[in-house]
């Protein structure tokens, strides 16, 4: 082996992973496979010094601060853990710490280690100051707004009587409970939002955002395991430390041990192991360290990590078992997602009967069918899947999988786009879909019903009080059933009823847009009802018909005729007309002005005008809005933090202006 080139090669691919870990997000591999990337490169480095140079990834803790955030320089370094992936691994740790420290007795405390996002808390005189994410260790980010709205960090200490505590300055690591990530990705795909990969990912991601609003409903939490510094106070160990850190008010490492042994340390770490998959919070391992405070600065640190501590990775459990089904779930954006019913198996630490298969392309590359012994294992410790499958052990009489034609719940076509990996359902009164059909139907660019969000549409639905987009308009007569709901009152029945009345007069497109028919966005709606006039027109016309409305292709004219022609929906336009929607169109066909015939493209966040406001604007001046940049595109708008839509601008030689140039144009 070429020694020198697998070494750089090694670094190139771990500078990657930690670019998409810690600037984006977004990770590609699991963190045991990347942990064994960077142990190799540890390794090799070791044995060659001569090739250890200052940009390699082993010489710095890893992850940039984001440029959205003031940056932080930490008086005390956050130090990285090195890792340890056997028994064999921890012996040598505690053979190199006895050997270090002589004649002193040393004890271990073993920690659960969490998943998350590691951040400094600051206090002065009890009162929280500040908060930072760890960066690179030694400049993080100030997230101090959005670290506020977890509620498990007292913005108060619980000082003891009598005693000052003018600073001190906690670490902890902020993370997002099973449960909670679960539920998160459930609201991100009823919203048709990009999903977390896990719930470090999803930590990550909540406590960066630049809205803290945005953070507070993300449900996230923390676990505080470090006292960084302090003025007042000083601890002879670690546990004591905790312990005070307790009683000041934080939620703590939880369950930490003091073991008097390495094979104390062992048992607790196999112990954590077995119960971690049933914890409500992540944990990818576990954290030995040296209980006592004066021996961890007589053993002190490299300039990567503490050489009193370590990580013992666990690595991901995989197992066979029989695939004994495949049925079909479908979720709130309709889509029909296939999952294994399995012959029990137990993965770390819970027993798994199921697993996720991903869609009809998955299955196929793997040849995966029904009678198959598979592969299985826990996707971020949460998500059960199935990797491949023991074709060794295939019974001969199973046969290739095939997604349904018809939705399994409600009997509607089941569609598979071209260039789309989803089948979806195509009823708008599927039971499975209709919260995402409600919640479109009542969104600002649809029928704006104010005071009918997310939490209240999942009450209604719960309670029975409607089963359908035409019910919102039979809640009138159910006007003390709604008072009744939690957080409601007579005031906000009575401005949510006025709301759904007012929605009766809108304009066909806005009705349109809000049945949700596949490819009719807002100004497809716009577009189709200037043309149509009424419902009843629309309805009539076959696709050919369709395609003469500006802008429609054959793909969008058979997608809404298939959609408008559905027994479900209409059912539901006839329910509407009953209960006194409008069905007509008040718009005057396309607008002309000084943008007509011009085409805008809008990239990044604009200093004053939001997306909506600038779209009126140009559409109000008969230009219309595209979403990605061509050589038809006239101008494109370019706010901060513009990304490859401003590239690809640059490439075309398209005219590019700002907000200033634009409200410019607009008084043109």
């Amino acid at each position: 082996m070429d020694i020198e080139k697998r070494i750089v090669e090694l670094r190139e691919l771990i500078n990657y992973h930690n670019h998409k870990y810690y600037i984006e997000d977004n990770p590609e591999i699991q963190d045991y496979e990347y942990d064994k990337l960077y142990q190799e490169l540890l390794d090799l480095e070791e044995e060659n010094p001569h090739l250890i140079t200052a940009d390699s990834p082993t010489q710095r803790v890893g992850g940039q601060a984001a440029d959205a955030f003031t940056k932080v320089v930490h008086e005390v370094k956050m130090e990285s853990l090195n890792d340890a992936f056997s028994e064999e691994e921890l012996y040598a740790f505690d053979r190199r710490v006895k050997d270090a420290i002589g004649n002193y007795s040393v004890e271990y405390i073993v920690e659960k280690k969490i998943d998350g996002l590691s951040v400094s808390l600051e206090y002065e005189n009890g009162f929280f100051k500040r908060g930072s994410t760890r960066g690179d260790g030694v400049i993080g980010e100030d997230v101090t707004n959005n670290l506020k709205t977890i509620r498990s960090i007292p913005l108060k200490l619980s000082i003891p009587q009598g005693m000052t505590l003018p600073y001190i300055e906690v670490r902890g690591e902020v993370f997002m409970a099973k449960k909670d990530f679960l539920d998160l990705n459930e609201r991100q795909e009823a919203m048709e939002q990009k999903l977390f990969a896990n719930p470090r990912n999803a930590a990550a991601g909540s406590l960066r955002q630049l809205d803290p609003s945005v953070t507070a409903s993300r449900k996230l939490d923390i676990f505080v395991f470090n006292i960084q510094r302090a003025e007042g106070i000083s601890f002879k160990t670690h546990s004591e430390a905790l312990n005070f850190l307790k009683k000041l008010g934080f939620k703590i490492s939880p369950n930490f041990k003091v073991c008097k042994t390495i094979e104390e340390v062992i048992n607790e770490i196999h112990r954590i192991g077995e119960e971690r998959g049933n914890l409500p919070f992540e944990t990818d391992g576990a954290v030995v360290k040296v209980d006592s405070l004066p021996l961890r600065e007589l053993l002190g640190s490299t300039s990567k990590a503490p050489r009193w501590a370590l990580a013992y990775k666990y690595p991901p459990e995989e197992k066979k078992t029989l695939l004994k089904d495949i049925i079909i779930q479908v979720g709130r954006t309709g889509a029909l997602t296939p999952n294994a019913v399995l012959e029990p198996v137990r993965l770390a630490g819970t027993t798994v009967s199921r697993a996720t298969l991903h869609n009809e392309d998955y299955i196929k590359e793997r040849d995966i069918r029904i009678g198959d012994t598979v592969l299985v294992r826990k996707a971020g410790e949460i998500i059960p899947e199935v990797l491949g499958v023991d074709f060794s052990a295939r019974p001969e009489n199973t046969v290739p999988f095939k997604m349904p034609e018809y939705c399994p719940v409600c009997g509607a076509p089941a569609v598979r786009e071209e260039q789309e990996a989803v089948t979806r359902c195509t009823g708008i009164e599927c039971p499975a879909r209709l919260f995402r059909s409600v919640l479109h139907f009542v969104s600002r660019d649809a029928m704006n019903i104010e005071g009918l969000g997310p939490a209240l549409i999942e009450m209604l639905l719960d309670k029975g009080l409607i089963a359908g987009i035409p019910d919102l308009y039979t809640l009138k007569d159910k006007r003390e059933e709604l008072v009744a709901l939690e957080r409601m009152g007579e005031k906000s029945v009575e401005n949510l009823l006025l709301s759904i009345e007012k929605s009766k007069e809108n304009d066909l497109s806005k009705l349109l847009f809000g049945l949700g028919a596949r490819y009719i966005g807002k100004r497809a709606a716009q577009l189709a009802a200037g043309y149509f006039k009424t419902m009843d027109a629309l309805m009539a016309a076959a696709s050919d018909e369709i395609q003469k409305v500006e802008e429609f292709g054959e793909k969008m004219a058979k997608s809404l005729e298939s959609f408008l022609n559905q027994e479900q929906t209409i059912h539901t336009i006839n329910l509407l007309k009953e209960y006194g929607v409008n069905m007509e169109s008040k718009v005057q066909g396309q607008k002309t002005g000084a943008f007509t015939g011009l085409t805008f493209v809008l990239t990044g966040t604009l200093p004053t005008y939001s997306r909506a406001k600038a779209t009126e604007l140009i559409e109000k001046r008969g230009g219309k809005v595209s979403g990605s940049v061509s050589k038809k595109t006239s101008y494109v708008l370019a706010g901060e933090g513009a990304g490859s839509k401003l590239d690809k601008a640059v490439q075309l030689g398209v005219n590019i202006i700002d907000e200033d140039t634009f409200k410019k144009m607009c008084e043109d």
